[in-house]
């Protein structure tokens, strides 16, 4: 390809200076980011694998990634939580907390965030030389910047979460099998076969490597019919090795827990929530043993996850999973150069310049299939959970680039000219990659009319909050932000007293406020979409949505000034005391609650129902009724599609009240 070293030094020089470009990029970014939602859960519970050999902490993420993230944690002498018994999520969350704010967090997450980098930096170089293989040197290179210059492969490229991680080990064992396949060796099938165990111990979605490697085997067993039983010889081996591998990352133990440690709850009751199909599956594995209880347990937390998520997409929340989430968001987040390079390789592959019968069933036959399940699963929180559609793009769209301009110098400055747009709409987005959007969607700034959760907020914005804060002299504010208790907000030094969110109700960190607050009042977008509460009168901020910013930090925190009703806000935090107060038999301050909820917010579902669960426990039948009446009512007609599933509860209690 014109532009490009061709010389085996000069190919070494560029793919050395490209790899050290993608590290600094990852390296500035994370560092004016704060921890993102999920970081503190997987630090803790890959030292808490290393140290105690506990695998039951962040069960539905398997180990990997976790493991390498955490070994520079090793050497230092560290405060360790005492862990609680508690739900293994809110366990997970709030003792990551406590182990990442308890120590030097700007160490631990320096650290853990420079191992965890190595998955990208490896999954370039992949991209480079696979497509050198297929392509030739100009293609690799190619290939090589645009995955240097990927947003969203910059926007997780060095968090410790598992998306990257499961990127890079999926195309790795794609990468190794069809190098088995078009030179079949021992050792390139047992290259295949631990590639295939590090995508099972990176991701639960990794599972998908083994449907994807039987497709490409059928697909090749058409072009060579007298493959067929090597290859299905192949693939009993390379499961065979990949599940070992699995099963060494847990230490070939079954249980999850060590010294008698139980999950909480018990695997059985977690599967209860699943539909029957599934719940058989997972405890007849769990019965026969076939694979590790945690990651067993993890898997069937995911797909219980998935059959109950929500959607936010063009600025809608809905129900329930929708399938034309994904395709949305990778028009949403993908540059427009790489989309148009996309483009340009259908083109080839119509036109017969980009030829290779194997080469585009390996590289066209796995991104298919990951997108049509990710558009089935329902699970729709965030573009990095198709991010290997980048990286197996990438190197087509690099042989596409690679065979126009060989034909025409023309065309090879419309392909650098394509690269350059790409590289220059990722670096417009620099530190906050998180937050991108492409052009035609208005950049970032507007990405949160589109999508919500870690495609623009993922709790990454408190240092540029708290400089924002700092340098206006905001000493008295308030917060409703997507992960306050995750990431407590005074470890940045921000002076704003929370609001409550779903985060803080479910892990039991509720302050009562009053319902009329005056500003500064900040919240981030994904409170403010309504993705998590439900939408209108669901959405404690719903009101924020009408009104104008006075600012907005790092794309995903809004500032108001003013004077605001916050009725539900209010009416949610009396409910949670209500609640506590209940649980602990506190009869009469309970009801004070309870009443205090009702007066804020009476239209609301969830106070009307603990206002009838006090009364009932009370032994006060007519007042519990007729606050349960009033909820099934407005369970049925306010948002009926978000609160259904209060009504089968309903039912029961009241039912049980007019029972003889």
């Amino acid at each position: 390809m014109r532009g490009f070293p061709h010389t085996r030094a000069g190919t070494a020089a560029a793919v050395t200076c490209l790899l050290a470009l993608l590290a600094a990029q990852l390296v500035f970014s994370v560092r004016g980011e704060s921890q993102s939602w999920d970081e503190g859960d997987h630090i803790f519970a890959g030292y808490r694998s290393w140290t105690h050999g506990d695998f039951g902490l962040n069960p539905e993420h398997p180990p990997l990634v976790k493991l390498i993230a955490t070994v520079p944690l090793l050497p230092l002498t560290l405060r360790i939580p005492s862990l609680q018994n508690r739900n293994f999520k809110i366990e997970g969350f709030l003792a990551g907390r406590d182990f990442v704010f308890g120590n030097d967090a700007d160490l631990i997450l320096f650290r853990t965030r420079m191992a965890a980098m190595v998955f990208t930096l490896a999954l370039a170089l992949l991209g480079f030389l696979a497509a050198r293989e297929m392509f030739g040197a100009g293609a690799g290179l190619f290939a090589l910047a645009l995955l240097v210059f990927e947003p969203n492969l910059l926007a997780h490229g060095a968090l410790v979460t598992t998306d990257v991680g499961l990127t890079c080990c999926l195309f790795a064992a794609v990468y190794a099998f069809y190098r088995y396949a078009k030179a079949p060796s021992v050792w390139r099938l047992a290259v295949t076969g631990v590639a295939a165990g590090l995508t099972l111990a990176a991701k639960h979605t990794g599972l998908l490597v083994l449907p994807i490697l039987a497709v490409l085997a059928a697909a090749e067993c058409f072009w060579n019919r007298r493959a067929a039983l090597r290859l299905a010889a192949a693939l009993v081996v390379v499961g065979g090795i990949a599940v070992v591998e699995l099963w060494s990352f847990y230490g070939f133990r079954y249980q999850a827990r060590p010294a008698g440690l139980q999950m909480n709850p018990p695997l059985a009751r977690l599967s209860q929530g699943l539909k029957p199909r599934q719940a058989r599956i997972i405890t007849s594995l769990a019965r026969w043993r076939v694979l590790p209880e945690s990651y067993l347990y993890g898997l069937a937390d995911v797909l219980d996850v998935a059959d109950s998520s929500r959607s936010y997409v063009f600025g809608k929340v809905y129900p329930h999973g929708v399938w034309f989430y994904f395709p949305a968001a990778f028009a949403i987040k993908s540059t427009l150069g790489f989309l148009a390079l996309l483009l340009l390789a259908v083109a080839a592959m119509a036109t017969r310049r980009l030829t290779g019968f194997r080469e585009m069933l390996f590289l066209t036959i796995p991104p298919a299939f990951y997108l049509l399940v990710a558009m089935t699963s329902g699970l729709n929180i965030g573009a990095r959970h198709i991010l290997p559609l980048y990286a197996f793009m990438a190197v087509p769209a690099a042989g596409a680039a690679r065979a126009f301009s060989r034909q025409d110098r023309r065309w090879g400055y419309a392909v650098a000219a394509l690269l350059v747009f790409h590289a220059v709409s990722s670096a417009r987005c620099f530190p906050t990659y998180l937050a991108y959007a492409n052009e035609l969607w208005g950049g970032p700034s507007n990405t949160c009319r589109y999508l919500t959760d870690s495609n623009t907020d993922w709790a990454q914005q408190l240092q540029a909050t708290a400089r924002y804060l700092e340098q206006r002299g905001v000493k008295d504010c308030w917060f409703a932000y997507f992960a306050q208790t995750v990431v407590p907000l005074g470890s940045h030094g921000i002076p704003c007293r929370p609001l409550p969110t779903i985060s803080s109700l479910w892990l039991g960190e509720v302050e009562v406020v009053p319902a009329a607050i005056d500003g500064p009042v900040l919240v981030s977008a994904g409170t403010l979409s309504g993705y998590e509460t439900g939408p209108g009168a669901l959405n404690p901020y719903d009101g924020f949505q009408k009104l104008r910013p006075t600012a907005v930090i790092q794309h995903g925190v809004f500032v108001y000034y003013g004077h605001f009703e916050i009725p539900l806000a209010a009416a949610l935090t009396h409910d949670y005391q209500a609640r506590q107060l209940l649980a602990a038999g506190k009869l009469e301050p309970a009801l004070a609650e309870a009443q205090a909820a009702v007066a804020a917010e009476p239209d609301s579902v969830r106070v009307q129902v603990t206002l009838g669960d006090v009364w009932r426990s009370m032994n006060r039948p007519d007042e519990a009724s007729a606050a349960y009446r009033k909820a099934l009512d407005l369970a049925k007609t306010v948002e009926p599609e978000f609160q259904k599933s209060w009504i089968p509860l309903l039912q029961r209690r009241l039912d049980a009240r007019s029972a003889p």
